[in-house]
This record gives C-alpha cells, sequence and structure tokens, in this order.
C-alpha cells in the first residue's frame, strides 16, 4: 500500500490512503466546481498544499481524477432524480422525465456535466455509466417485472436512454425547443416506444 506523505496537505496530513484519495477528489470537485472548467494536477496539488506527484500516486492523469469527482457527484444525482421521479409509475413517462431532467439538472453538478459534455460524452456508454444506469432505473417507482420488463430488457433501455441523452449532450438543443418541446419530442417517439414495449 502507497504510504501517505506526511509533509504538505496544508499542515493537516491524511490519516490513510482512503482519505488521501477522498481529499484528492474533493479538492478537484471544489475546483471544477468554482470554474466550470477542466483541472490540472498542478491546480489540485497548490490546492491541497503537496507536489504533483503525490496526486498522481492516487490518480495517473488529469482525466482520470475528473472522472473520479464525477463519480462522486453520482448519488446526490440519483438521489434528486429519484425524488423528481417520485409518483411517476407509467414506464414511458418515468423514461421521458428522467432523460429531461437530467439534461437540465446535471449542470448544476458540473464535476459531472463536465464528464457528459463535448468529447467526453463518449464515456456516457461506458460499462461503468449503464452500473449506474441499472442503479438508477431501479429506483424509478415502476413495477418494471408487472409490465413485463426482464433485467435484460431493462440492461438494454438503460443503454438506449444514455445513447440518447449521449446524443443531446453532444448536441444540444434545449436553448431551441426548451425543456417543454424536448418533453414532447422525447415522449412521441422515446416514450411512444417504451409504451409499445409494456403492451407486447
Amino acid at each position: 500500500m502507497v504510504q501517505v506523505r506526511r509533509r504538505g496537505w496544508a499542515g493537516s496530513p491524511p490519516a490513510d490512503d482512503a482519505e488521501a484519495a477522498t481529499r484528492i477528489v474533493d479538492a478537484a470537485a471544489a475546483l471544477i466546481t468554482e470554474t466550470g472548467a477542466p483541472v490540472s494536477i498542478s491546480q489540485v496539488a497548490a490546492r491541497l498544499g503537496v507536489i504533483r506527484q503525490t496526486v498522481y500516486r492516487y490518480y495517473p492523469s488529469a482525466e482520470a481524477l475528473m472522472r473520479a469527482a464525477a463519480i462522486a457527484t453520482v448519488d446526490e444525482f440519483l438521489d434528486r432524480l429519484a425524488a423528481h421521479l417520485t409518483g411517476r409509475t407509467a414506464p414511458d413517462e418515468a423514461v421521458v422525465e428522467a432523460i429531461v431532467f437530467t439534461l437540465d439538472e446535471v449542470h448544476r453538478l458540473p464535476p459531472l456535466a463536465l464528464l457528459l459534455s463535448g468529447e467526453r460524452a463518449e464515456g456516457v456508454t461506458s460499462d461503468e455509466a449503464r452500473a449506474f444506469g441499472m442503479t438508477m432505473i431501479h429506483r424509478f417507482d415502476v413495477d418494471w417485472a408487472g409490465y413485463g420488463f426482464t433485467e435484460d430488457d431493462l440492461a438494454e433501455l438503460v443503454e438506449f436512454q444514455l445513447r440518447t441523452m449521449q446524443s443531446f449532450f453532444l448536441s444540444p438543443v434545449g436553448d431551441r425547443v426548451g425543456p417543454a418541446g424536448l418533453r414532447r419530442y422525447l415522449q412521441r417517439w422515446v416514450g411512444a416506444a417504451v409504451a409499445a414495449r409494456t403492451r407486447a
């Protein structure tokens, strides 16, 4: 196990590796939130009062660190999404609303928004993202089994949702159509497909 350096850390070194990694991620997330921009290893090291090599011991690159910062915000986002979807029991309505909410609200969590923007949006369909998606869809107030959805069906639906959101992250239409217009568009094409599956 990597030994935590006792120098630096603004005079308050972490107790162990786990705390060190958490503090590095927290510093990166705070910087991203303040600037709305990607961060460098140097910036994070300076914020913590350590040398760059200390940060590199835990995260091999700035991209890896920003990804960790985004992942650290996922639970908060899922809690907000679940609260927003409370009471929506129809599969098509829940799926559409989840997409609209994500596209409209993710900017409130800059580390997550940064990960899903521009070229980084390619990662939205990674194995990791699909795992988060499965966690998300199981928190919906939808009786998936009662509507005939198997776990394999849900895995496909999650990937479909992620790919749909990926297209909007890469080419946003929010300013042009607004949330209401986007909701109508998604209900017509995405919601209709999900509703049809419940009748299959």
